[in-house]
């Protein structure tokens, strides 16, 4: 096996994801809590472990993790009532205690985990920022040769996960994320409903504007469309559908 594979394949080991959730937080635009999202954990970690992957949870903070209300298939909203996978996962008890106690992402090897994923919700837009070792985490994974996935909201980390040279790894890249046409269905859906004032909006900034603020090639598939994209070891997905594309993308690129 040549030293110079970025992605050695390892049929006798299995593959370790770290998977890494936002800790809770409090929205600046809604003061709503806000959270991870369901089925960005959920989808991935069926996919990953179907695949015979180990999949260990993390968050900045470390610690419990909740997730955004709406996502949740138990929700009075019923949004998500038809994410059967969430619903499977959250009445399952070993699986939900995996959310209780995550470890903290400066603690994660590098040299033990073949990928990161990093799943959005709501909550990356107003925590990522100061997650610094979640930013370097990152950007390791990245530099070691090894996938760094990231989707939905989750996407935030690359407005700020930088290379040694000090460059944006989006810079140049095509990527994918939370999608403008889909920041204003959100928006209008919460003016109508007389949440917000029409001059406020739902998130702080968006994904698709500081992606090509930083030099990213952005591509989205249109409102809700379940859709990743690879360009080398980065891959990203659009958002909350996304999950099962995204797990897809990291399985091709690491193998069984």
């Amino acid at each position: 096996m040549s030293l110079q594979d970025p992605n050695p394949v390892h049929p006798g080991r299995r593959k370790r994801i770290a998977l890494v959730l936002a800790n809770p937080a409090v929205s600046t635009t809604t003061g709503w809590p806000v959270g991870f999202w369901w089925s960005e954990l959920t989808h991935p970690y069926f996919a990953f472990t179907e695949a015979g992957y180990e999949v260990v949870l993390f968050s900045p903070d470390g610690g419990r993790v909740e997730g955004d209300a709406m996502s949740d298939p138990n929700d009075p909203s019923g949004y998500s009532r038809s994410d059967l996978i969430s619903q499977g996962f959250l009445h399952t008890p070993d699986l939900v205690a995996l959310t209780e106690d995550t470890g903290r992402v400066a603690d994660i090897e590098v040299a033990a985990f073949d990928a990161i994923v990093v799943a959005g919700g709501q909550s990356p837009m107003f925590s990522f920022e100061r997650a610094t070792a979640l930013h370097a985490t990152f950007a390791a994974f990245h530099a070691a040769g090894k996938v760094a996935a990231a989707l939905c909201h989750g996407v935030a980390v690359l407005r700020y996960a930088k290379n040694a040279d000090g460059e944006y790894i989006a810079k140049g890249r095509t990527v994918t994320g939370f999608a403008n046409i889909e920041e204003d269905f959100a928006d209008e859906a919460v003016w109508r409903l007389g949440l917000l004032p029409r001059d406020k909006h739902v998130m702080p900034w968006r994904i698709e504007d500081e992606l090509k603020r930083i030099g990213a090639n952005y591509v989205q598939a249109g409102l809700w469309r379940g859709f990743a994209v690879r360009d080398g070891n980065l891959v990203t997905g659009q958002q909350n559908f996304s999950g099962a594309e995204t797990a897809r993308l990291v399985i091709e690129a690491l193998g069984r």
